[in-house]
């Protein structure tokens, strides 16, 4: 199986080894995977600072970047969200003015094929034991996006229950958001600071060594208030916690 992955521009400009341990990962389960380089931004901050008309471009270059791949591969809810709930909102409106028909076009192809990485896992792959290994205490914190948008609902935790050596710790109020929110952390400061002070205390009270996300920007976000704490507890994507093996463990 051929799959391109659509690394996001957080992963690619703050988190490069959550890229790089999703190629490992999926090499390892048989995927061949491509890196379109004329991928960039999916829009997102752009659209949901009220610019949909900057957004329009970035639908297209998505559009042409990823053409002729069956499956679209991120380590992103939150980006993966943007593609498949935003993009034919998009399109509609551009439609309702009459011009746009590419992006209809471009809507049409990416959204069924643009999956979060641990959607692609157990739904297309049909696996939640990826053979990982990660001799830590875990607690998992579910990003928006990927709880209320994309409805992964248990995938992630499946995944983490089959790592070898994993112990998983219940996140009190998981359910909750953690405050960055994109803009939000932006346009709300101190609201976004105190929502995500609540979810560091949970996760500090289950006394797990490691605050995983299937997000980085929210684990940008936990990750700032954990260093400023100096908490013992770090926060670390689920790709390389799937993509640790006891040949190649995780530093």
């Amino acid at each position: 199986m051929r799959v391109a992955l659509f690394v996001t521009c957080v992963n690619d400009a703050v988190y490069p080894a959550t890229g790089i341990a999703t190629v490992k990962l999926l090499e390892r389960l048989g995927v061949e995977v491509d890196f379109p380089a004329g991928q960039t931004c999916c829009g997102q901050p752009q659209f949901n600072t009220g610019y949909r008309h900057e957004t329009e471009p970035l639908v297209r270059r998505m559009g042409r970047v990823f053409e002729g791949y069956d499956h679209i591969v991120t380590p992103s809810g939150s980006c993966a969200a943007m593609v498949r709930d935003n993009y034919p909102r998009i399109a509609r409106r551009a439609a309702a003015q009459r011009r746009g028909a590419d992006l209809a076009e471009a809507a049409e192809f990416l959204v069924p094929r643009m999956y979060e990485l641990t959607e692609f896992l157990v739904d297309v792959l049909g696996t939640t034991d990826v053979g990982a290994y990660f001799p830590h205490t875990v607690t998992y914190h579910p990003s928006c996006h990927g709880l209320r948008l994309l409805g992964l609902g248990d995938r992630p935790r499946r995944l983490l229950e089959a790592v070898k050596g994993l112990e998983l710790r219940e996140l009190p109020g998981a359910e909750e958001c953690c405050g960055f929110g994109g803009t939000f952390a932006v346009k709300n400061p101190d609201v976004s600071a105190a929502m995500g002070t609540d979810k560091v205390r949970n996760a500090a009270a289950t006394g797990a060594e490691v605050l995983c996300g299937a997000d980085n920007s929210c684990l940008m976000h936990l990750g700032g208030i954990l260093h400023r704490q100096d908490a013992p507890l770090r926060a670390l994507h689920i790709a390389e916690i799937l993509g640790s093996t006891e040949a190649e463990p995780h530093v």
